[in-house]
């Protein structure tokens, strides 16, 4: 402030910088409380690890800071997104820190349906790289399942249209999951329920449907807009069990029709999906029947006329076993002669096998086995010794590359010890001062104890004139009517101590009580001090 100004306003009171920005802060908050702002998102990385969310909602010619805190974003179905356009439900208030005015957010909505269609395209394109919507990530329908999961609201008509229409075709066990179709929250229930029917166990208590069918009935695209949410569409792309959309009426489009198995225009269209006709199956199996057994009529006839052609074709037993009863016999005569050339035949050969095993043939085979034993022995020592020269010149080789190591390794934990030195010295000399600057407090925390206990201390009062009264065990008396005449005491002063006997002089020690039963019998008469001795009192 000019100096001028300073001596206009002399009486003018002063402001902290603390209590000047509460000041504002009150008064931005009483001047406008909650607003609703239209712009566009900017800055928005993500929720921060705390938890809550930071960015700022700017037009073409104006920028506001914006935070959502953590216990609001997770109550909100529509989440911020870069450069969306959205409408904000806040409170303005400041944040003293830096001096910037901020909106505090409760809630959050796109800008029009325009908008809605702009994120949903955005969110497909997003869903659609990662390929949730690819064909061959999609299930078969089966063609008769025993338990069928509905996923919608249990008030609705939907679930009545479904029931009816499978009662009507085929009766099936269904399992209703209840959740809300639209709103806050809507979209978490949806996700929980398609990943609980996944979770439960076969044969379990619940039995786990061989089917999933997720239903809502038609609406706008805001009513719809829990079934387009990245939690949803992510929830039915993982599940293992085939799932059919039905959301919406035929001209409705969700993104979790993309990624389902297979899309119903409505929900009686899925109903119809799940199941066939009873009464055609029974049909078709009646059929299927006659045609079987009439086959089978047709097929048993041709056998037969078959097994009649070739029973005619086949000869008697007795032709069949004629020749091979001839060749039995003639095997039979011709075996006693067989078997006499062949003992001949292997006598001879035995006799000349005996004839080459002579001592000089075995002297001969001894001979050369020493032989190639003692040329074995030479050529294994030769090898043994070109072995050894291998080795040692590799051995030679490896020491070499050690030494050389192991001097690398010594430069190495040289230049380690001697970083290790100068730390250690730079640690030491950090504790030498910290050591200083601790004995220094508590040198000084010593002498302040000194100095109070000096002040508290009784030697001050008796460096007043005051004295000490002890009796023969060192305690201190405090009352003149427990010291008995006669008593020894110790008086303390500033300078010393001193012994002295107390005197009997009734002004001084009060009259002893007699107890109140007993006689009172006449009390002796101490004998007088010597007139040496003083009052001490």
């Amino acid at each position: 402030m000019p100096a001028d100004s300073a001596q206009l306003l002399p009486n003018a009171p002063e402001y902290t910088v603390s209590e000047l920005s509460s000041d504002l802060k009150r008064t931005v908050e009483d001047a406008f409380g909650h607003v609703r702002v239209r712009g566009e998102i900017s800055g928005f990385r993500g929720v921060h690890a705390s938890g809550h969310c930071y960015f700022a909602l700017k037009d073409d010619k104006a920028k506001i800071e914006a935070v959502i805190w953590r216990g609001s974003f997770g109550r909100m179905r529509f989440k911020p997104q870069e450069g969306l356009e959205v409408v904000a439900t806040g409170k303005l208030t400041t944040y003293p820190g830096s001096s910037k005015y901020q909106i505090v957010i409760d809630a959050l909505e796109p800008a029009g349906v325009g908008a809605l269609m702009a994120l949903m395209e955005e969110r497909k394109k997003k869903l659609a790289a990662e390929g949730l919507f690819d064909e061959a990530r999609k299930q078969l329908l089966p063609y008769l399942p025993e338990v069928i999961g509905v996923v919608t609201s249990p008030t609705g008509a939907v679930i009545r249209d479904i029931l009816h229409r499978l009662a009507d075709r085929f009766p099936r066990h269904v399992v209703v999951w209840p959740v809300r179709v639209q709103g806050e929250g809507s979209a978490e229930q949806i996700a929980a329920a398609i990943n609980g029917f996944n979770a439960l166990e076969d044969g379990g208590k619940i039995p786990k449907p061989d089917l999933l069918i997720v239903a809502r009935g038609g609406g706008s695209l805001e009513d719809l807009w829990s079934f387009n949410e990245e939690i949803v569409v992510r929830a039915a792309a993982e599940s293992m069990i085939p799932l059919i959309s039905a959301v919406g009426h035929e001209t409705d489009v969700t993104l979790i029709d993309y990624v389902s198995d297979k899309r119903a225009p409505t929900p009686t269209a899925a109903a119809e999906m799940a199941v066939p006709v009873r009464a055609e199956l029974f049909a078709e199996i009646a059929n299927y029947g006659r045609r079987a057994i009439l086959c089978w009529q047709r097929e048993q006839e041709h056998r037969r006329g078959a097994l009649r052609g070739l029973a005619r074709a086949l000869p008697s037993a007795a032709d069949v076993l004629a020749i091979p009863r001839q060749r039995l016999d003639a095997a039979t005569a011709a075996l006693p002669r067989a078997l006499t050339a062949n003992t001949q035949l292997h006598h001879r050969r035995f006799t000349r096998a005996a004839g080459g095993l002579t001592l000089n043939v075995l002297r001969a085979q001894v001979a050369q086995a020493r032989q190639q034993v003692t040329t074995g022995g030479i050529r294994l020592a030769h090898c043994a010794r070109a072995v050894t020269q291998q080795r040692r010149d590799r051995f030679q080789g490896l020491a070499l590359r050690l030494r050389a190591a192991r001097f690398a390794s010594a430069q190495a934990h040289r230049a380690a010890l001697i970083r290790d030195r100068e730390r250690t010295q730079r640690l030491a000399e950090r504790a030498r001062r910290a050591l200083s600057t601790l004995l220094q407090r508590q040198q000084a925390r010593a002498d302040h104890a000194g100095k109070l206990l000096s002040t508290l201390s009784y030697k001050s009062v008796l460096a007043r004139g005051f004295a000490l009264v002890r009796d023969e065990a060192g305690h201190a008396l405090r009352n003149a009517a427990a010291i008995p005449p006669g008593m020894r005491l110790d008086l303390e002063f500033a300078d010393g101590r001193v012994a002295a006997i107390a005197d009997g002089d009734p002004a001084t020690v009060p009259p002893r009580r007699e107890p109140p039963k007993a006689t009172a019998k006449p009390a002796a008469k101490r004998p007088a001090k010597p007139s040496d001795q003083g009052d001490l009192f």
